[in-house]
Parts: C-alpha cells; structure tokens; sequence
C-alpha cells in the first residue's frame, strides 16, 4: 500500500484562515458557428452564465472542497459584484466575517469567454487600488479573534493592493507569536514582504523574477537567492504540468513530477495546489507528502476546465489509479476507499483465499463485473490472514475495483456507505445473493449459516 493512501486517513474538518484578494470569476459558455459580418470576429451565441468565487476565494472553495472549515479577511467593493462573490462563499459555507467593504474599490471580475470547452477570450474587469490606513487599521484589529480559532493561515497574494507589507508582516507576526503556519502564494517580485512565513509558493516566472534570474538559469540557484532575500523556512516552485520543486533552507531539494491524463486548462491549478498543501500541513503531513497530494490535486484540476475544484474523493480514487496494490484496504487505510465510493453504487463479494484462485472465481468475477459498468465491485477477503500471493493476483484483475480485508473493515465501510448488492462465493463455486452486508459477516464466519436469498 502506498504510502499516500493512509495519508488521507489523517485529514480531519481543520480550521483554516484565508487572507487575500478575493475576486469573481465569471464564465460565459457558448457556441462559436459563424463570423461577425461587421469585423473579422467569430460571434459567440451565449448558451450559459456561471459566476464563481476566483482568486483568495478560489482557494477557500477548494479548502471546502477538502473539508476544511474555512474563514475568510478581504475586502469586496460597495458593488453587485461584492455581494455576488460574497454570496458564493456563503452559500459553500465559509465565513465571511472577515471581509470588509471599501469605498470607492471595484470588486474585480475575470470574465472568461469559452466555446467548445476552448477558452477564447478573457475580459477583466479591475484596477490595482491601494488599502487605506484606517481601514488597515481596522483589519489588523480583528485578526487576534481569527487567529484563536484556526490552525493554519494560506495568504493568497493577486497584487491588487490589499495585502500591505504592512498588513502582511503583523499577520505573519501575530500568527509565529500562537506557532500557527503560514502559507503564501505570492505576487510580484519582492518577496521579503513575506518575512516570517512558513512556505512561499510562487509559480516558476514569479520565482526567477524575486531571484533576479533567467531561464534557464537552475532552480537550485533561484532558490539560493530567494531564500538569501527572504526569510522563510521552505520553498515550493509550481511549473505548471510539469510540477513543484521543493526547496529547504538547508539546501535539500526535491522534484515531483505531475501526473495528469491531458491539459485541458491550468486556471486555478496553483489555488488547488495552495488548499491542499495548506489541508495536509494542518493535519501535520510532513511537508514532502502534503506536496506530492497537492501535485495529484493539481493534475486533477488541469484536466478540467476552469477553477476546478478538487475533493478527497477525487484525490483517492487517483491514487488508486497508479498502482493495482493502491486497491487493497484494510481498517487503517479505509477512510480513503469511503472517499471513493461516495454517491456510487457497488458490489460486495465475499470470497476465501484459502480456496484459491479457482476457475470458478474468475467466472464469479466477470459475471458481476459485467452486470453494470457504473457499479464498482469490491472482493471481501475474509480470512484474517490471506494468502499475500492470492490478495495480489486478485487485485491485478481489471474486474475488481477494490479489495477489503478483515470483517471489521467491511462492517465499517457498509455502515457508512450502503452496499447495492452483496453475494458470497459458495464452496461447491455458485454465487449466493444475501440480504446485507452483516449476513455476509455471519455467513462467512459460520459456513452452516442459511442467511441466502437464492443462487446466480
């Protein structure tokens, strides 16, 4: 079992806090099918309007997402647009206390035009507006009362003039003071504002930028820099589908390649890579495991078009993609399989190792498989010591979604989540329907059982 799987078993609802420059992504879907007769321009006839949460926001819907419960300290302008992006988050249940009105600021709005899944055009609505004193003032006031309830800070950094070096120092100030981690993705190239932080996350221009370098200069040289100019304890470089290099200030450094089926569009991704981390250091993953989850969240998003928002059961059912063994659970790594099988139907099969891998299992196998390609079908083994040998063929078998060992964690799973069908693999190699899950238990744990409903 790979190591990541057991991983998600330790995310617990964290608190987290989200400060930065929130902003409405809206997304205009059509058609493209003839030119404008009036300029050389194809016309785009409007099928659908969606508006979404973007920037800051983006990051704290992916936290959502993840399961966190998020809080939110930003500022909206007096406009339709504020109260529309103040309303998305409300209504995915982030707190929204923290967000101040400023007059005279325009909320900014990402207009993205798409026809065909393609993305065509982008129309921003937004101008760099500066945060004045007193309302500086009276942001840093009520951060002592956010700081009391979370666990880990993520600083989501647009360069749109709210986050201050100011405001940012006596953030990462208040939050070393209470041993609280602080996360930022960063903007610009100046990154000693960010003094103090736990981890600085720029993408790869941004990081050549702060190191006052040129590709293809090499990244252990950026990061030299960068941490020569800017104290902080670690440094996580996204280059896009390509990945996240990961930098200590000791000098050890890491590469972690992504892993994704097609780049559709890399919108967001860095705000999903930004959640997860932010997720998995709040759970006290180590930092090396939080960046290789947050690369498959990544390669997850950039399949998908828009600011995709990425969930543990996307995150877990990944996993298991990359390796057949990733498919066995046992009660240590169960909550990851729970992830999985949320909103789906699936199939329970009971079956003994000691019986070996008989002509009649691989029929009992396909039969099931083959009844409806939307179920998954999970092989209960249930010895409480299985043949490793039998466990790993069967799990090599593309019929058999996933494997659970030991009857407590099957009692588990099915407690939670709702078997559609169950059947039992008799001795004499006929498939035996039962009514549930816990007959299936009874049955296998005493063979003279009559807790059958018929044969298949």
């Amino acid at each position: 079992m790979v190591k990541l799987i057991g991983m998600l078993n330790r995310f617990n609802p964290v608190k987290v806090l989200v400060i930065g420059d929130f902003m409405l992504d809206t997304y205009t879907t059509g058609k493209v099918k003839r030119v404008s007769p009036e300029s050389p321009v194809c016309i785009l006839n409007v099928q659908k309007e969606e508006s979404l949460a973007g920037g800051a926001g983006n990051v704290a819907l992916n936290l959502v997402a993840l399961g966190a419960k998020v809080s939110v300290i930003g500022r909206l302008g007096q406009d339709i647009a504020g109260d529309e992006l103040k309303e998305c988050l409300e209504r995915e249940g982030v707190t929204t206390d923290g967000l101040v009105y400023q007059k005279g600021f325009k909320t900014p709005v990402k207009n993205r035009l798409i026809a065909d899944s393609q993305q065509v055009l982008r129309v921003d609505f937004e101008s760099i507006t500066a945060l004045p004193e007193g309302l500086e003032e009276e942001i840093l006031q009520t951060v002592p009362r956010f700081l009391d309830k979370v666990q880990i800070i993520a600083i989501s950094d647009y360069a749109k003039g709210f986050l201050t070096r100011t405001l940012l120092q006596a953030i990462i100030e208040m939050a070393r003071e209470r041993n609280i981690p602080v996360i930022v993705d960063p903007k610009g190239d100046e990154f000693s504002k960010y003094n103090g932080a736990t981890i600085i996350k720029p993408n790869l221009s941004e990081a050549y930028a702060a190191a006052r370098l040129m590709f293809p200069d090499p990244l252990e040289k950026v990061a030299k820099n960068i941490f020569a100019s800017c104290s902080i304890d670690t440094l996580l470089i996204t280059k896009s589908e390509a990945g996240i290099a990961l930098f200590h200030r000791s000098g050890s450094f890491q590469d972690f390649p992504v892993r994704s089926k097609e780049v559709k569009d890399v919108t967001g991704a860095g705000d999903t890579v930004l959640a997860t981390i932010t997720l998995a250091l709040a759970n006290s993953l180590d930092v090396k495991y939080a960046v290789q989850l947050a690369n498959i969240a990544a390669g997850i998003a950039i399949e998908r078009m828009g600011c995709a928002r990425v969930d543990l059961s996307d995150l877990a059912e990944r996993l298991l993609e990359f390796d057949v063994e990733n498919k066995i659970f046992d009660e240590e790594h169960l909550y990851a399989l729970q992830q999985v099988l949320k909103g789906k139907r699936f199939i329970v099969l009971g079956v003994d190792s000691r019986s070996g891998m008989t002509i009649d299992m691989f029929r009992s196998l396909r039969k099931l498989a083959g009844k409806d390609d939307e179920k998954k079908l999970i092989v209960y083994v249930k010895d409480d010591d299985p043949c490793e040998d039998f466990v790993l063929m069967l799990s090599s078998f593309s019929e058999v979604d996933f494997i659970v060992l030991k009857c407590e964690s099957l009692r588990s799973l099915c407690d939670v989540i709702h078997p559609h069908q169950v059947y039992m693999l008799e001795g004499d190699g006929k498939l035996g329907l039962l009514d549930h899950a816990t007959a299936l238990l009874s049955r296998m744990r005493d063979p003279k059982s009559h807790l059958l409903r018929g044969h298949t």
